[in-house]
């Protein structure tokens, strides 16, 4: 398999590749390969080789929402790394494999609203979009026009709404096969220094509650729908609580003791329910059994079920 691939023009093939250096928890064993296409073409060559060689195979981005096994993955692990990024007027055309900053970064000095309130999100742009990430009341797909995709035959595009997308959710997180490429965005005219005011203040706020260094992925758990909620437990939660038609699950993982709660190396933020991070020595299986035990005790407490943001590799 290393030989075949290492033929393909636009691959960057590392072998036995410590997948802890590419997740934003520092946890996660070996790949046998990490694969970094960069070229369209590249990538579909990628994946003919590994369909043909039925080699296991699995699609990451930029691993900021990962939680790896810590005996690594037996088999490939495919990325799509072009960085591209194009700005004409209010319409912006970005590569899967940018990294999200800076693509708000840009817009910022472009002069163009509607992503300043994701400053401070780690990760690249295909993952952002496959888990429709957002903050401050808005998501990523409010601005998504189109997003150019490997069907693992040929590369299409398709439309807003054919991608789907909900709270946290897009038809790709469904669609495993499918390998997001690129995105055309619509944003909106906007000053730069206002822009740029509001996203610093957001990053001031951001990195006082996941400062950069720390090894983790953010929010671990989805919020819960309000209006998806039992009648029976809408009626047990003060209206404060209740955030643009959401309930933080930070709110029932406080009144299920979570705080604090150390398993190992990891542990759940004294400050933040809804945080766990790898105190340095942390590995997979702590992290899982962890949240686990945090499922648990919302199920037998509130008789829900807290989904995760973070996905298994």
């Amino acid at each position: 398999m290393r030989s075949r691939l290492g033929t393909i023009p636009g691959l960057e093939v590392l072998e036995n590749a410590p997948l802890r250096d590419h997740t934003r928890f520092g946890i996660g064993g070996p790949a046998r390969f990490l694969v970094d296409a960069r070229s369209e073409p590249a990538l579909a060559r990628a994946a003919q080789a590994i369909r043909e060689s039925a080699e296991l195979h699995a699609v990451i981005g930029g691993g900021t929402n990962l939680i790896v096994s810590d005996d690594g993955f037996a088999g490939v692990v495919l990325r799509y790394a072009d960085r591209a990024l194009e700005i004409q007027g209010a319409a912006v055309r970005v590569a899967a494999g940018a990294a999200l900053q800076e693509l708000v970064d840009s817009s910022i000095a472009a002069g163009l609203r509607g992503l300043e309130t994701m400053t401070g999100i780690p990760g690249w742009v295909g993952g952002a979009i496959y888990g429709n990430a957002g903050a401050y009341g808005h998501s990523l797909h409010e601005r998504v026009e189109s997003v150019r995709f490997f069907d693992g035959v040929s590369v299409r595009e398709i439309g807003n709404a054919a991608c789907e997308f909900r709270y946290r959710d897009s038809v790709f997180k469904r669609r495993k096969d499918w390998i997001i490429v690129s995105a055309r965005l619509r944003l909106d005219p906007g000053e730069p220094a206002e822009l740029r005011t509001i996203a610093e203040g957001i990053l001031k706020i951001r990195n006082e509650k996941y400062p950069p260094t720390m090894r983790c992925a953010g929010s671990i758990f989805k919020n819960l729908i309000w209006t998806e909620l039992p009648a029976a437990l809408q009626a047990r939660i003060p209206e404060r609580v209740v955030r643009e038609g959401k309930v933080p699950s930070a709110y029932f993982l406080e009144l299920a003791g979570a705080q604090g709660m150390i398993n190992g190396g990891v542990r759940v933020a004294t400050y933040h329910a809804n945080l766990i991070y790898n105190q340095g020595d942390g590995t997979a299986l702590q992290v899982r059994e962890l949240i686990g035990e945090l499922k648990r005790r919302v199920r037998d407490r509130f008789g829900i079920e807290l989904e995760e943001e973070v996905q298994y590799v």
